[in-house]
């Protein structure tokens, strides 16, 4: 097969992304907003509907706002079903929903085991839930690809939100191994620090990490949102269709491996 530019279009595809109203300058949106540009029809999931009524908007007629909870299995099953409506099925899911700065203040060995269950409901449940609901379509239409969001926080997990995180990449590599005969890929991108909203709210640029980050990292400690939508399109296009269970870093070399 000779290799041609147009293997990155998603003409005809179907997207879910959750967590893409978020907030204000937001991956998700930027996710939402990167897959349309590729050619994708896209349902753009969040929690907060005005956040994704405001980035349909956007994108215009290819995308569909729908209100989900992924902790809550109803509420998967009715947006697969809006978007099957709208678009006729689901190719490509993107679960990038998940509780961050919510997640990071508080010693695992002091927290909550009531929040502790809601951030694993979120960050590896809803994962989960999603990937569940859109199976039987991807199944049905020859494919698909998930990409799940996991976070240079994971290498090595030093709070909640990390460890929920270093579980959704073991969710990765066990759905990649079981959808695999199914031409469905399953793979993750691990963003570093991101210049998003949430990103800033939780690393301000005075903040000692940040500072430390910029002596340790070998190109720049943090990038926009806009930054993470080549390593997506690459998973989900027909360019990474030989492409499962893997994890790339997006980071400026934050983490760096053998």
């Amino acid at each position: 097969m000779t290799f041609s530019l147009d293997q990155f279009r998603l003409d005809g595809k179907v997207a879910i992304v959750t967590g893409a109203g978020g907030r204000g300058n937001s991956i998700g949106g930027a996710y939402a907003r990167g897959l349309a540009a590729a050619g994708a029809q896209v349902v753009v999931a969040d929690l907060n509907l005005d956040g994704a009524r405001a980035v349909a908007d956007e994108i215009g007629e290819a995308a569909l706002p729908v209100r989900v909870d992924i902790a809550d299995r109803a509420s998967v099953d009715a947006m697969v079903a809006d978007a099957t409506d709208r678009f006729g099925g689901v190719d490509i899911l993107v679960n990038n929903a998940a509780l961050m700065v919510e997640a990071v203040g508080t010693p695992v060995i002091q927290t909550d085991l009531d929040a502790w269950n809601r951030l694993l409901s979120v960050n590896l449940t809803g994962a989960l839930n999603c990937a569940q609901a859109v199976v039987a379509s991807m199944t049905a239409r020859g494919g698909g690809r998930i990409v799940n969001q996991l976070s240079a926080g994971a290498f090595p997990a030093q709070t909640g939100y990390g460890v929920s995180k270093v579980a959704l990449l073991g969710l990765t590599t066990t759905l990649a191994t079981e959808l695999g005969r199914s031409n469905i890929a399953v793979n993750a991108i691990a963003p570093g620090m991101t210049m998003s909203d949430a990103g800033r709210a939780l690393t301000p640029s005075d903040s000692p990490f940040v500072q430390a980050a910029e002596a340790r990292v070998v190109m720049r400690p943090r990038g926009e949102p806009d930054e993470l939508i080549g390593a997506l399109l690459l998973l989900v296009s027909p360019a990474g269709a030989w492409i499962t269970g893997q994890v790339i870093n997006v980071d400026g070399g934050f983490i760096i491996r053998n």
